[in-house]
């Protein structure tokens, strides 16, 4: 067995072959296998009012990871995240009360709504760039969040109840609501993640990196940057699909207001924050942007008892936007690439240690 299998201090790829495996050395294997061990135990190590937090973010992991192959990796600006998740959420409410379907049918179900939305949309992709694509992406969500206020067969946007799921003999109860659904999405954020590093390593991820860098050029080399585009949109919204499946389960019940333009931005900038294009970034932007929000609550909550703002101030609705606001800029001003940069540097450090002079 050739050392370079075993830990790299170079690239030896000489075979398209190689470069489409997912690990390229048995210790990312590894690591990987200790990974999801360490994620399998984490409701026992953390305290239970913390799980409610590491859900959210592994829900906003999945469509963050679905917006990094449509932003990151073919450079389409989409403002409309949220509503594709909305399109995957009422769609699995519909199949769920509706249909009667059980939960394992219906998020599938209510990703695959989100990639047929998600393709008709980007059609404005083949005419349309840069700030151009990006308002109609943001005319999307606009057009959604009417439509589904207008409807009667989605309560017009007020609350629709998901029903109670039964796994194993298991309900999802009050009591262990956080813990019941922890482990529900972890395997599917785990596949969903595996699924986006082999897909963008095949000839369609070269395409659609090929399409970002320059259109024209992928062009000239025979590939059809329209249908790299729409593969993209397919592709990245059927990811926010099963993200908003998972949410209207997890939240047991459809809300309008869940998937507004605010929840766009958000998602939009845990993918600038995490690094866009970079499945790292992918988890480590909705770390980041969720312990910022919830700082910033405990942090208004202190100033406000310590009276230190006039009394009839909401500090928590002032501070957590600037919060917000503030992090992205000095992200895009002193760190374009992301946290996953940092994950870079410090993964080089410990493979030239001790010779990282």
């Amino acid at each position: 067995m050739p050392a370079s299998r075993f830990t790299q201090t170079g690239n030896y790829r000489v075979r398209y072959q190689q470069d489409q495996t997912i690990f390229a050395t048995y210790a990312e294997q590894a690591s990987l296998i200790v990974g999801v061990l360490l994620l399998l135990a984490l409701p026992l190590l953390i305290p239970k009012t913390m799980l409610r937090d590491v859900d959210m973010i592994m829900i906003f992991a999945v469509a963050v990871l679905g917006l990094n192959v449509t932003t990151g990796y073919t450079g389409l600006i989409n403002i409309g995240q949220a509503a594709f998740m909305g399109v995957g959420a009422y769609a699995t409410a519909l199949a769920a009360t509706r249909l009667n379907l059980p939960f394992f049918l219906a998020i599938p179900l209510g990703g695959l709504a989100g990639a047929l939305v998600g393709t008709f949309v980007g059609l404005p992709s083949l005419r349309l760039k840069y700030l151009y694509l990006a308002v109609a992406t943001l005319a999307f969500q606009i057009i959604f969040e009417w439509t589904v206020g207008h409807s009667p067969l989605l309560a017009q946007g007020g609350a629709i109840s998901m029903p109670t799921v039964q796994i194993f003999g298991i309900r999802d109860t009050f009591l262990n609501h956080n813990m019941f659904w922890y482990y529900i999405i972890l395997p599917v954020l785990v596949a969903m993640a595996l699924l986006w590093r082999n897909v963008l390593r095949t000839r369609h991820g070269r395409s659609m990196i090929a399409v970002r860098d320059n259109d024209r050029a992928a062009a000239a080399m025979g590939i059809n940057p329209g249908t790299a585009k729409l593969t993209a949109f397919m592709i990245g919204s059927f990811y926010a699909g099963i993200a908003g499946g998972l949410f209207a389960y997890f939240q047991k019940a459809v809300v309008i207001e869940d998937y507004g333009l605010h929840t766009s931005v958000q998602l939009l900038a845990m993918a600038i924050v995490g690094g866009l294009g970079s499945l790292p970034g992918s988890f480590l932007g909705p770390i980041f942007i969720v312990a910022l929000d919830r700082f910033m609550g405990s942090a208004s909550s202190w100033l406000g008892e310590k009276d230190i703002f006039p009394q009839g101030i909401d500090v928590a609705t002032a501070m957590r936007p600037l919060a917000f606001g503030l992090a992205i800029m000095l992200f895009l001003m002193f760190e374009p690439r992301g946290l996953a940069n940092w994950w870079r540097l410090v993964r080089m450090y410990f493979k030239k240690w001790p010779y990282k002079f």
